[in-house]
This record gives structure tokens, sequence and C-alpha cells, in this order.
């Protein structure tokens, strides 16, 4: 730029990225304005990761359910995509962060993204609540409009391993105790059973929440945006990603695909045809 000078450039340079998650020099690291040597060995894992995202510390109820919700979605063994993943990536050579890199990326829409999906359920449900109307009748209201927009499955709900998958009553019970305890106001829980039961109507039959819908709760009413309840799975399955892959380094084997070799794909194309001759030939 005409006429700068040498500190007018400097600054340019240090505004090219602002942030208010770090202040660093040498000799000094602060997260959120907390010095690096205070917060070890006083603050947790889940309580750092409450810190850089929020800003602030959490409180210890706060803290306990984040750290509930991150620790029941750290893996579902092989048959999950992305543990598989890791797993193949292993035995291609590759390093561990690759592998990891490599199962993270296909957590998307369809594997991984049901938490956030669900979290933004429940807001649309909370959001759209007319006065003096039950949670239960907006759920119908809500859950009306999604079937009636093609909706096939609710996100958060049933679960094609498990009839009723176990991690979810027991955080659902956890929130239970938050809202006892005034940590939680128990909103997103109320409104997340009244579509269980919602669907139960519906469908003659139960199709219980499952982990995506109740670490959805959890986040909701901790107060994280939906796009953060897909990050904070991605944190949480990244540990059993971590595990699947070392323990495949350490087990061995050597471009193990997605099925034993002895066995092969089924073939739906043509059956052996001759190449055609060429003209002239």
């Amino acid at each position: 730029m005409n006429g700068a000078t040498a500190q007018d450039v400097e600054q340019e340079v240090s505004d090219w990225w602002r942030t208010e998650v770090i202040e660093m020099a040498p000799g000094m690291i602060r997260y959120r304005g907390y010095a690096i040597e205070d917060l070890i060995g006083n603050v947790g894992f889940a309580q750092m990761v409450w810190l850089m995202l929020r800003g602030e510390l959490p409180t210890e109820g706060q803290s306990a359910l984040l750290e509930a919700a991150l620790m029941a979605g750290v893996d579902h063994g092989p048959q999950a995509p992305s543990i598989a993943i890791a797993r193949m990536a292993a035995t291609c050579g590759v390093g561990l962060n690759n592998a990891m890199a490599s199962a993270l990326n296909v957590l998307g829409d369809v594997h991984g993204g049901a938490g956030e999906q669900a979290l933004a359920f429940y807001q649309t449900l909370l959001a759209d609540r007319r006065e003096n109307e039950t949670a239960e009748d907006a759920a119908e209201r809500v859950l009306g409009a999604f079937f009636a927009d093609g909706g096939k499955f609710v996100p958060g709900f049933g679960h094609r391993f498990h009839d009723v998958d176990p991690r979810a009553p027991r955080l659902l019970e956890l929130v239970d105790k938050a809202v006892e305890a005034g940590d939680v106001s128990g909103d997103f829980a109320r409104a997340a059973r009244a579509v269980e039961a919602g669907i139960e109507q519906r469908k003659g039959r139960r199709i219980p929440m499952n982990i995506d819908g109740a670490t959805a709760v959890i986040y909701a009413e901790l107060g994280f945006p939906a796009p953060l309840a897909r990050g904070l799975f991605c944190l949480s399955r990244a540990v059993g990603i971590l595990a699947h892959a070392w323990e495949q380094t350490e087990q061995g084997g050597r471009n193990k695909g997605p099925i034993p070799r002895r066995l092969i794909w089924t073939h739906d194309g043509p059956e052996p045809r001759p190449v055609p001759e060429r003209p002239g030939t």
C-alpha cells in the first residue's frame, strides 16, 4: 500500500488472521485468556473442549454432561464404515494420522450426521411451538410436516443393529439428573421424548431414540449449535478410530479389503462376450 510504514505492513500481516481462541508469544500460551500452565492439571479434556468452543469454562454439571456424551459415542465396531475404513487403511502401509483422516472423512450426512440433524429437528419443534401447545402436539405437527415432505427416517431414532440402543437411556437419565440439579432446562429432552412418542403413534411400534438422538439432546441442552453436534461426534469417534487403527497396525495384515480374499463380490454385469473385430482386420 502506498505510503505504508514498516509498522503498517507488520500490523497488516498480524491482522491477516484474527482469533479470540489463542494468544501466543515466546514463552507464553493463553487459551481464551487462561495461561496453559494454569490449565494443565486443573482442567479436563471435556472442559477444554468447552472452553475452546464457547470461550468460558463450563460448570461442573455442564462439564460432566458433555463428558458423558463424548465418551458414549467413541466406538461402534468395524461394522461402522468409519471404523472399518480406519482398519483397512492401517493395512495399506500408511501412518495412524492417515488412517484416522481416511476414517473421519466419511463422517457425513448419512454416517455421522444424524446428531446434527436431530438437534436441528428438536430446535425446529421448539421454535415453531405455538402458544399453549403441548410438546406432544408440537411433535405431532412437526412430524406430520416432515413425513408429508417426503421424510422417511427421523434423525436420531431407530438403529439398524440395536432394538434399543443401550447408550441412549443412560444418557437421558443423566440429562434428567442435570435438570434436577438446575444445570440444564430439560426443554430438549422433553421435545425428544415427544418426538419418540409421536413416531410410535404414527408407526404403530416403538422406534427408540439412538445415540445420535440422545447426544443431540445433550448438546442442545448445553447450548451448542447444530453444526457443532457433528464436530463433537467426530471428536468423540476419533478415539475409537485411533484405537482400531492402532490395534490393526499391531495385528499386521496387508491390503485387507472389506471382505475376505476367498470371497468375491456379486457381478451384475454382462456375461462374457468377445470384443468386436475392427473393420479391415
